[in-house]
Formats: structure tokens, sequence, C-alpha cells
């Protein structure tokens, strides 16, 4: 499983997030694309190599109209409090305004590719809920000033696209420093953290009073919020880095965010099985089918049948039942009751169980189900769900086949 770590020690930004995941790849010219689908005019976008306590690292860059997003008044909520990308803020110029509720409705219905915008809605969502609990109003009445507008959309579909274009699997985060200070707004100054980030940051471990200046915005509050996941980071076979640089020099660290992309190495998980097995010559085959059907709906974790030649060289078939432990007596009682078998044997086997996760993906016919397991040194285990593929197949009036390969192609291409 391809895993991204967000090194948060000196706190987190939607241009620094950006930044990092172009130095780790992300083509500038497949950003561009995106803000030309969504039909941003006037947004001009460029990235350059800074140097920070002599880590090259990649700064990114949002003009909206010649204006830089990356100054003061940044994005600002209906109440008119402005937050930049990294550093203090000021009140929000007069001018035009972007409800969320159009905002979500330019991400969704665009040509972005479906995990993309996926991710930007979620991250979206996430910031609009956060300003709607400070204001106290319902996010879709949450607007933003058209140049805050802007530099949050492009700075989350450029997050959401990068950890897309890069295969990442999973996100994880540091402790976030929440930094110190005041910042100014339309109402007056306001505390650092602040109170939208306070807000995206709930139950997630943080340390206040570290830093001297706003170290965490609500874009990057956001990206961590809805993106990264709330436990520790596993084990890492680290592939590759990217360094995003801020605006502003830090009197007591670098203002980076560096981003550790690498292969998750995770250890099976063991657990115990109880095997229930009974060899049967005088069942009809017919049965079969409804046996193994009740045993899977009472919790059996696996039920097959095996051929066997029996005593007197009879052809026969072996029952073997898996399950945990405590469900041997409701499962054994299911096999005496169904078939005709008269003896049961019973053990305990020990097994290696890889973690496993499931989605939807889209193919042309409709949506399946994927079930995805990663072995210790990354491969993945993708599988298709056997019964949403035979349905679109019918459905759609065609091959099985190329159902399942839609899903495989679209599973493995969306990471």
């Amino acid at each position: 499983m391809k895993v991204a770590y967000l090194d948060t020690f000196a706190g987190i930004s939607g241009d620094m997030t950006v930044g990092a995941l172009l130095q780790l790849g992300l083509p500038l010219a497949a950003l561009r694309d995106a803000v030309a689908v969504l039909g941003l005019d006037g947004v001009e976008l460029a990235a350059e190599e800074v140097e920070r306590s002599g880590v090259t690292a990649v700064k990114f860059h949002v003009r909206v109209h010649g204006e830089p997003a990356d100054e003061p008044a940044a994005h600002a909520s209906s109440a008119g409090h402005a937050h930049p990308r990294h550093g203090g803020a000021t009140a929000a110029p007069a001018g035009a305004h972007h409800a969320y509720r159009d905002i979500r409705a330019r991400i969704a219905r665009s040509a972005l590719a479906p995990r993309v915008r996926t991710l930007a809605l979620d991250v979206f969502a996430r910031l609009a809920e956060a300003e709607g609990r400070v204001h106290g109003r319902a996010a879709d009445d949450v607007s933003f000033h058209e140049v805050g507008a802007a530099d949050a959309i492009v700075d989350i579909v450029g997050a959401a696209l990068g950890f897309v274009h890069l295969g990442v699997d999973a996100i994880h985060a540091g402790t976030l420093p929440m930094g110190t200070g005041r910042v100014r707004s339309a109402h007056g100054p306001l505390p650092v953290p602040a109170p939208a980030v306070t807000e995206l940051v709930r139950g997630r471990p943080v340390r206040f009073e570290d830093g001297s200046a706003e170290l965490v915005t609500p874009t990057g509050a956001a990206i961590v919020a809805a993106l990264a996941r709330p436990e520790a980071v596993p084990d890492l076979r680290p592939t590759a880095v990217g360094w995003g640089a801020g605006s502003r020099e830090l009197p007591d660290r670098p203002n980076l965010l560096r981003v550790v992309v690498g292969e998750a190495v995770v250890a099976p998980a063991r657990e115990d099985v109880v095997v229930l097995e009974a060899t049967i010559d005088d069942l009809s085959p017919q049965v079969y089918e409804h046996v193994l059907d009740r045993l899977l709906a009472a919790g059996a974790r696996d039920v097959f049948l095996v051929p066997v030649v029996m005593k007197k060289s009879r052809p026969g078939t072996m029952l073997r039942v898996l399950a945990e432990p405590g469900a041997r007596e409701q499962l054994a009682a299911i096999v005496f009751a169904e078939t005709s078998t008269i003896g049961l044997r019973w053990t305990t086997w020990h097994r290696l169980v890889l973690a496993r996760s499931e989605r939807s993906v889209e193919t042309p016919w409709g949506a399946v189900r994927v079930k995805v397991a990663h072995a210790p040194d990354g491969t993945p285990n993708v599988a298709p769900e056997f019964e949403d593929c035979r349905r679109l197949a019918r459905e759609n009036g065609v091959a099985l086949k190329r159902v399942y390969q839609a899903a495989l192609v679209a599973a493995l291409r969306d990471g």
C-alpha cells in the first residue's frame, strides 16, 4: 500500500501541500489543465525552486486577475475573516464573493477524474462546515471572497490531483503545531490558531503554543481533516520525498512541509479459526448449495467442498467450514441438521490475514465494489465483486469479463 506522510513540523497550508506534490512529480501542466477544466478565469499558476535552511523546496504561486493569492486576504468566510495561505491575515477587501454551494457544484460537474472530484469535494465540505460552525450558519451559506475562492479551489484540487497522480492509497499527518499570535480580520483581531482551524482539528493531536506565527491555515487543516487518517502512520519504506515552501521566514524552523511517500510495511494479522470437517458419501449434490448458504449466513468465514475417495473406493465430498472459535457449536448444529453426516471433526488453525478495504469504482456500465489487500511488500491484490460485475453484465447485455476487466483497470488506475 502506498502511503503519503505529511510531516507537519512547521504546519501546513494549501500551497505548501501542492508545492511538495509538485516536487514529487505532479506536473504543473496537469494542474493548469485542471484549472482550465474548472473554468477558473484569470487564474495563473507558477512554481519556483527556493531554499529554506539549505533545503531545496518548491514554492507554488497562484495569481487571480494579477493579484497574488499567497498574500494576505487569500480566502475569506462570509463573515469577512481572511486567512492567508501561510502567515498573518488582514480584512478581506470588498468585491465579489462565491458561495460554497456554487463552488461545490462547479467541482461536481467538472470533467476532473472521479477520485479527484471526490477528494476535492470532501476537503471543501470540511472547510465550509468549519466556517459555518464558526459563524453560526449552514455550510451552504458560507461564501468566499473571489480571490480566496479561486485560491482555495486551486490548492484543494491541486492536492487531490497530486495524491491521485502519485497513486497514494492512504494519507497520514503528523501532530499539528498550532502557533501563537493574533491575526487581523474585518471584525477585529483574532487569536491563532484561526477559529476555523480549531474546528477542523477536532479529534486530532495538536500542539498549542508551538510556534510564534500562524502555522496551520484553514485550507491546510481541511486537507488534513478530510484526507489524513486519524491513526498513527504505519512503518514505511520511503521511496520519495517532496518539500513545499511557505511564504514567510519563520524564526524557529524552516517554513516547509515535508511529504514522504513510501510503501507501508504491514505485517499480516494473526488469528485463530476453528475448522469443522465432515466426509459425506450419501447426500444429493443438490443439497450442498443450500448447506453452504446457511453456513455463510450464520457467520462462517469460509465454506468449501473437496472431492475425496472414501472407504470401499466410494466417491464422496469433504465439507470444510472455517469460523471464529465461538461459532463452533452453532455451525456444527447446522451441519448435523442439513446433511446426512453422523460425525464431525474439529480443530483450531492459526492463519495470517492481510489487511483489506472495500471501495467502489466506476465502469462504463455502473459502479462495482472492489476489495483491495496489500502484501507485506506492498504488492496490491485487487478483486472486483463478482456479483456486481455479473449484475451489470446482465443489465447491459455485455460480456461479464468486460465488466470485470473494466472494474479491475479502474481500481488500479485510481489507486
